[in-house]
């Protein structure tokens, strides 16, 4: 990302009314200007927490017509892609994600996209299709926070009686770039700081190390974990086994690893409690929950990423809760919260605890995670907001009589009858999300911006293993385009947010004003105030004799002449597959080419479909990746 060196004259303002009222700490530049300046400042719903919190982050949306594709807003990226895990059956595009009557609007509708697929038996390539588009944004590696208050006012889409959507706010370690296949392998959802020879080699950063590599401390485990504010399951008020939630009801999560071992709680039923016999149980002891409308949810504990070798297999837990939710929460906007304190140095204490319009809901504290070793999370973590549609969420199962569940296209009378009851009617369904604020402790520490910080780089990482964070089968070359400042295509001021943000200069597009950005210059800038020097790998120069510095040239004229014949040779390949066979009956499933093992995931939750009315056991799901949000094309 290109950064900005200035700071917006508003935010200047703000840090001076900072430093007037005694904050030490000035952090405005991802400060939205129409934030109100009632709520610069907060006080914490936890009871214990008497800090005060200033705002460091926020996007009100309030002006319309702003564009997320890659390279357009400071702040967000609409990803461009197909989504093939957890059986999705939506495609995202950049366009389904826009502001309109001052909300972020998520949109999921009826249209269908084509795509290049992979057969996984055949190891040929086709065109498929997805009859259902919608739209994710996510922060990576832009705006980040360690610790602090992260809260939505968001209101759902649809009919809270219909099954099918999927909509979520979370937020993920920028280690893993969300839905990009690589940057999560063995990276999500560790949040572990422990060397046994267990999990040494399933942990890519493992405080096992002995040696540092790209930027990273020798002797101290990384990863990417997860926190899921809210994932919201729609459909009938029938009764759930083991428990008093009844849909419509949200998930609110932290997902870890490694994952609890050997005997595990069964999906669908209660964990075992602590008894003489049992002295442990088989779940997390001492979480807490606010009243009875929050409760474990059963119906997802984790799942077991299995790899080949054998060695390589490591699991993963999901520490989760239930909230029933009534229709108001589709009619109107409801505040969705969560308070994040990460763990000391030595990994211990920290805590979680999620919110509802200001009503506490669920926690979990360090000493909760004892059973396994884990740590609250400590990494940067950036947000993401989308709505995804997945056979596996909310739909019929087992699959209706009569019908085989391969294909799912409203209007299709052969690929209709697996979807829910109500569900083309409940389309085109909107997400809407009024705000999104992010607050830390003022003179906290612990409390740090930044996706790379000094004590968790992740600069130096990521540049290393680049190709792990593109979209290589579009041919992208770097993970993120630099933010375009205005030229967008204009033939009035008004497109360009006249007269405060920019105006119409004709034939070279939209003009920015200071401090805003894009194309339209309708999107308020963004930046670090106090960005870390930027990160490079190290090149050492070396002398090296005359005649050593002629075999490195004439190596390096063979290389180019290897190159060139592999060009040559992989343009031809290409031209092979311009025109692809069509295929229905291919499986689905996409695989990378560089990925040799068989792919299955999940979008909020890894692994087995997470149906309530079907969960029963524990599934062993296999996989070449982790979660299946992270995978890419």
């Amino acid at each position: 990302m290109r950064r900005q060196t200035h700071r917006s004259a508003s935010a200047t303002l703000f840090c001076i009314a900072a430093l007037a009222s005694s904050a030490t700490r000035c952090q405005a530049g991802w400060v939205d200007p129409d934030t109100p300046k009632k709520y610069r400042t907060i006080a914490s719903d936890y009871a214990e927490d008497t800090r005060e919190y200033e705002l460091v982050f926020s996007d009100e949306f309030e002006q319309d017509g702003r564009q997320f594709e890659d390279g357009a807003d400071p702040r967000w990226t609409a990803i461009d892609k197909n989504d093939y895990t957890n059986e999705a059956l939506h495609f995202y595009r950049p366009q389904n994600v826009r502001t309109t009557n001052g909300v972020l609007n998520i949109t999921t509708e009826h249209k269908s996209n084509k795509y290049k697929a992979f057969d996984e038996d055949k190891h040929t390539y086709y065109v498929d299709a997805k009859h259902i588009q919608s739209g994710m944004v996510q922060g990576w590696n832009k705006f980040c926070l360690t610790g602090g208050i992260v809260e939505f006012s968001a209101k759902l889409p649809g009919d809270p009686k219909t099954g099918g959507l999927w909509p979520a706010l979370w937020m993920l370690g920028n280690l893993a770039r969300a839905t990009y296949i690589g940057s999560s392998n063995f990276i999500w959802p560790y949040s572990y700081n422990q060397c046994d020879e267990k999990n040494r080699v399933s942990q890519t950063i493992s405080a096992c190390s002995n040696v540092g590599h790209y930027g990273m401390e020798a002797g101290e485990g990384r990863g990417s974990p997860e926190v899921d504010i809210l994932e919201a399951m729609m459909g009938g008020p029938e009764k759930l086994p083991s428990t008093n939630i009844t849909r419509p009801y949200f998930s609110t999560s932290l997902q870890i690893a490694p994952g609890i071992e050997g005997i595990r709680p069964i999906l669908g039923k209660k964990p075992k409690k602590v008894s003489v016999g049992n002295p442990s149980g088989h779940w997390y002891d001492g979480v807490e929950y606010g009243s009875n409308n929050t409760q474990l949810n059963p119906f997802f504990y984790g799942v077991t990423l299995e790899h080949k070798p054998k060695q390589y297999t490591y699991q993963s837990d999901a520490i989760s809760a239930n909230t029933h939710l009534t229709k108001d929460f589709f009619n109107s906007f409801h505040k969705y919260r969560v308070e994040w304190e990460p763990p000391n140095e030595d990994g211990s204490e920290g805590y979680l605890r999620w919110y509802l319009d200001g009503k506490f809901l669920y926690g979990i504290k360090g000493e909760n995670l004892a059973l396994t070793n884990t740590e609250i999370p400590s990494e940067p973590m950036y947000i993401l907001m989308n709505t995804a549609v997945a056979s596996s969420w909310g739909f019929p199962s087992p699959c209706p009589s009569g019908c085989n569940c391969k294909c799912y296209e409203c209007g299709n009378p052969e690929c209709s009858c697996g979807l829910p009851d109500g569900f083309c009617e409940n389309l085109p369904a909107s997400f809407q999300i009024e705000y999104v604020r992010a607050y830390q402790a003022v003179n906290e520490s612990k409390h740090l911006l930044g996706c790379s910080t000094k004590t968790r780089p992740t600069a130096k990482f990521i540049e290393g293993h680049k190709k792990n964070y593109v979209h290589r089968e579009s041919g992208q070359k770097e993970p993120l385009q630099p933010i375009q400042r205005g030229g967008g295509y204009c033939t009035e001021d008004k497109h360009c947010g006249y007269p405060t943000k920019g105006s119409c200069s004709g034939r070279w597009g939209c003009e920015c004003k200071a401090n805003y950005t894009g194309p339209m210059c309708l999107s308020p800038a963004g930046f670090d105030d106090n960005p870390p020097p930027a990160e490079k790998l190290p090149f050492e120069m070396v002398w090296i004799s005359t005649i050593f510095q002629t075999m490195i040239a004439l190596a390096i004229a063979f290389a180019v002449f290897v190159g060139l014949a592999v060009v040559k040779r992989r343009k031809q390949e290409v031209e092979r597959y311009e025109q692809l066979p069509q295929s229905k009956d291919a499986a689905r499933r996409y695989e990378a080419r560089e990925m040799q093992q068989d792919t299955s995931g999940s979008y909020q939750q890894t692994g087995a479909p997470y149906n309530p009315m079907a969960a029963n056991k524990q599934e062993t799901v296999t996989y070449c990746m982790i979660d299946g949000r992270l995978l890419d094309e």
